[in-house]
């Protein structure tokens, strides 16, 4: 009896930490289907679906994975997780080693339609600083991220 109950425990922690944790693959997905939305009813509804409360890119619908939508300029025009910085320039914004991150991610855009960029930011769940990588594509006039904490 007490093996089992220290297998569903073990069992129950691997469960917790891993939703706790994204996976790239699931980052991807959620800007992929971000695109295919855009795609079917345009930009600007993915950005109205992003900037709601209640939209299918926010983390008021459910997930805490959520989507930026940031113009070549630096510009976010939307984001799923905090609506202050909508109308905002990202491009000086630094992580704590002082990484111009979303300056990076856009130069990466020039030059490929896709890829990762990585740095440090604080956790809103675990309120520490910690490693995070950002997905982006590239769709039309912005790049559509999502981004992931690391172990």
């Amino acid at each position: 009896m007490r093996n089992r109950c220290l297998i569903a425990l073990a069992g129950l922690t691997c469960l917790a930490s891993h939703a706790q944790g994204h996976t790239a693959a699931q980052a991807e997905n959620v800007v992929r289907r971000a695109i295919v939305y855009a795609q079917k009813n345009g930009l600007d509804k993915l950005i109205q679906q992003t900037n709601q409360p209640n939209g299918i890119f926010h983390v008021g619908s459910g997930s805490d994975l959520y989507l930026l939508v940031i113009d070549r300029k630096g510009i976010a025009r939307a984001n799923g997780f905090k609506a202050d910085i909508v109308g905002t320039n990202r491009m000086a914004i630094k992580d704590v080693d002082g990484k111009f991150y979303m300056r990076d991610l856009l130069e990466l855009a020039k030059t490929k339609p896709s890829g990762w960029v990585d740095y440090k930011f604080a956790n809103p769940i675990s309120g520490k600083i910690e490693r995070k990588s950002t997905y982006f594509e590239v769709y039309e006039d912005v790049a559509v991220c999502c981004g992931i904490y690391k172990p």
